[in-house]
């Protein structure tokens, strides 16, 4: 056992030492060659917007809609207006839309960080990154690399009413939590050189030594709380110096590293669900959750069992660059360290201490307790779709990503016999200063694809025809989004001018119509990640699902989640529905004899 954990504690230490060897990004100017984000036409949004609704309201609500749309943007309309009030804020700052989108998704929301925003990143029980992370590009264009250098030393602040986002620079430590104990580790030496993976072994093993009992109180259970309730705990704890100190410490830190005990072991084809759950919130107070720090942008997760993946927070950085440092780091972990280890006595990692009053305590039983129910109402279900992956249909001249957005609403359809307002996370990054936009499904073409599938007078040459259509409309609307023409930002935009304004909310955003169609059933979300990982996340809305996927060339990772609140959403169902419908897919693209 020793020797095992003597073994897993190599590897912790390998993959900490990657990321203090990359995590330094060199900031590269000030995205010189990265367009400013455009504000699209009034009209075109209006237009899409309408064409959105199609296949979700029926005729006569459209005709309301039509008539609130011409008053909104006719004469005497506020449309015209607040479209001018937009483009004079894209031109005095850096990006119109993502310091209002960050405000009003992230840190005005008051629901807790676990499972509804905080994202996780799985990855298989193995570990596969020094010099200046590459520019990206996407479409031979370079991508904003804003946001990587904000990616550490930074954390999410509870607030009453909003949170905040604090960024420290000069940080010399990681926080290490295990057993519920916090630990501020130095990476640096005295000197000012960064420590090598033999010191780091070495300091991650003295905290081992020191941390073999749970502590009895889990503090990091607090920042899982509703918003309003952590702000009004996080007040109270910080009145005390030595908690201040401590709270200080975990938030100044370059990141958070998570050392987990193992999880229980299940059946092959449901470890991978339980480990995702693992990283996305601990597993409960009766395992890992207490490991945790929420609030922070960066925390890697490493189990005993080797299990390891990381978990961030959105208001910083949404997953596309979390998910580019991550495929460099892992590449970075492929080459040995060169570094000889200096002659220079390490310090004891400094173990943080809470005093811990009546009140917190009482704080920490309620956060336990209302963890715990949100954790055993979360339906979550990973697997690794074999049959075929990107190359499929890519060999029939079809976009990957519009062909699994087609199998998604086609699976929901076979489940409920409906479709809904889905939403597919487009980046904005090749804008400066962007975050990202939603693409819309499902479109008039994907219905109708939808309603023909299992209608046996249909031929399959009409099917293919109709698959195609439903794809290309897909790839149009996507293709609008990377040249930031798609509507959701901009109408969100539009609504928070009037705000700002001190103007009345437009009836548009009032309508019936807009209410369904920004109530997301369907959450989606594709990884662009060239390693075998599944990023998981929560359900927008309580009868909804949220799936996300990683296309790799032969295989596809998908996980799907759900609410056990929801009597009509189960994970499974849908999962296994979905692995049927593409098997299905497959069949019309390649009929067997």
């Amino acid at each position: 056992m020793e020797k095992i954990q003597a073994f897993i504690y190599e590897i912790q230490s390998y993959f900490i030492q990657a990321w203090l060897l990359r995590c330094f990004i060199f900031y590269q100017e000030r995205c010189f060659s990265v367009p400013a984000q455009p504000v699209p036409p009034l009209a075109q949004t209006l237009q899409g917007y309408l064409r959105a609704l199609e296949p979700l309201i029926p005729e006569e609500e459209l005709v309301h809609t039509r008539k609130n749309i011409q008053k909104f943007c006719g004469e005497g309309g506020l449309g015209p207006q607040l479209q001018e009030g937009l483009e004079r804020r894209a031109k005095h700052s850096n990006n119109w839309i993502s310091d209002w989108w960050v405000q009003w998704a992230y840190l005005e929301s008051r629901q807790p960080l676990p499972v509804h925003s905080n994202p996780a990143i799985s990855l298989p029980n193995k570990i596969l990154a020094y010099g200046r992370l590459p520019v990206e590009y996407m479409r031979g264009q370079p991508l904003c690399m804003e946001l990587f250098p904000l990616l550490f030393s930074s954390c999410r602040i509870p607030g009453r009413k909003h949170d905040t986002i604090t960024h420290h620079s000069r940080a010399r430590h990681i926080t290490v939590v295990r057993n519920y104990q916090f630990f501020q580790m130095d990476v640096y030496n005295s000197d000012g050189s960064r420590m090598t993976e033999s010191q780091i072994h070495a300091q991650l093993l003295r905290i081992r030594a020191e941390s073999w009992k749970t502590d009895k109180e889990p503090m990091g259970i607090l920042t899982s709380e509703h918003r309003q309730t952590w702000g009004q705990a996080y007040s109270r704890l910080l009145k005390d110096k030595l908690n201040k100190e401590s709270v200080r410490a975990i938030e100044k830190g370059l990141f958070t590293l998570c050392l987990d005990s193992p999880v229980m072991r299940v059946s092959d084809d449901k470890y991978s669900s339980r480990m995702a759950a693992q990283i996305l919130h601990g597993g409960g107070t009766h395992s890992n959750s207490g490991n945790r720090w929420f609030d922070k942008t960066l925390q890697f997760v490493v189990g005993e069992d080797g299990s390891w993946g990381l978990l961030y927070e959105q208001a910083t950085a949404e997953g596309p660059p979390i998910a580019t440092l991550l495929d460099h780091i892992l590449q970075y972990c492929k080459k040995p360290d060169p570094k000889k280890t200096p002659l220079i006595p390490l310090q004891m990692p400094k173990k943080l201490y809470f005093n811990i009053d009546r009140e917190i305590k009482r704080d920490i039983e309620h956060a336990k307790q209302n963890l715990d129910i949100l954790i055993n109402d979360l339906d979550i279900r990973c697997f690794n779709f074999q049959r075929f992956g990107k190359e499929l249909p890519k060999r029939h001249n079809l976009s990957p990503n519009s062909f699994i957005q087609v199998a998604l609403q086609l699976a929901y359809y076979k489940v409920h016999n409906e479709v809904c307002a889905s939403c597919d996370i487009a980046s904005q990054r090749m804008f400066r200063g962007g975050r990202t936009d939603y693409i819309r499904s499902p479109t008039n073409q994907m219905l109708k694809f939808v309603l023909t599938f299992d209608d046996p007078s249909i031929t399959r040459e009409a099917k293919l025809e109709l698959l195609r259509e439903a794809i290309e409309t897909y790839v149009t609307l996507t293709d609008q989004a990377l040249k930031g023409q798609s509507i959701d930002r901009h109408l969100l935009g539009l609504k928070l001018q009037a705000i700002e304004e001190g103007l009345s909310v437009p009836r548009l955003f009032m309508d019936t119509a807009y209410g369904l169609a920004t109530h997301w059933k369907l959450r989606t979300g594709q990884v662009p990640a060239n390693t075998d990982s599944v990023m998981c996340f929560g359900p927008l809305v309580p009868d909804g699902y949220a799936v996300c996927y990683n296309p790799q060339p032969d295989h596809v990772h998908f996980s799907v989640t759900a609410f056990n609140c929801c009597e009509e959403t189960q994970a499974e169902t849908l999962a296994a529905t979905l692995h049927s419908t593409l098997c299905q897919l497959q069949e019309l693209l390649q009929p067997t004899v």
